[in-house]
């Protein structure tokens, strides 16, 4: 089994344990949207897709196995981090890459690594695309101006 399967599989089991069935279909689209749109953003930006796919799936665990958003940007990128050290086949460097993504992926006014970009991209684009209307914040719609230039899409 490939190391995407195995983060899959983690991930729908939290999906599974989410009581409303409303809510458990939210969170599917949303993670998997989110990691397919970090697919597309890491390869088109010359990243690691696979570390940007699995950044993408864990990114709102947290949230969702809790069923809180309180800090669930640094909480998911500790239960992330111990996820992966358990499973035994990332190497230190790429756990930090996946896990300061997750860290930093809440924090969409500022710049990181390339990596944490392609999610907090990722999870905005997704929401948009998801929801036309959705009501973007200040620091949301300089990302969306950006994303939009670069793929060449009319967002708002």
């Amino acid at each position: 089994m490939d190391r995407i399967d195995l983060i899959r599989r983690e991930i729908d089991t939290v999906i599974e344990q989410i009581p409303s069935p409303a809510v458990k279909r939210g969170a599917a689209l949303h993670i998997y949207g989110v990691s397919q749109l970090c697919a597309l953003l890491a390869s088109r930006r010359g990243l690691d897709v696979e570390l940007a796919i699995i950044a993408g799936l864990l990114h709102d665990i947290y949230r969702y196995k809790a069923m809180t958003g309180r800090e669930h940007a640094h909480l998911g990128a500790a239960m992330s981090r111990k996820l992966l050290e358990d499973l035994g086949c990332f190497t230190k460097a790429e756990t930090e890459a996946v896990t300061g993504a997750i860290y930093y992926h809440s924090d969409k006014s500022e710049r990181h690594l390339p990596l944490d970009e392609v999610l907090k991209d990722a999870d905005v684009l997704q929401r948009i695309l998801y929801d036309p209307g959705y009501k973007t914040g200040t620091w949301e719609r300089s990302r969306m101006e950006r994303l939009s230039e670069e793929l060449g899409l009319r967002l708002r």
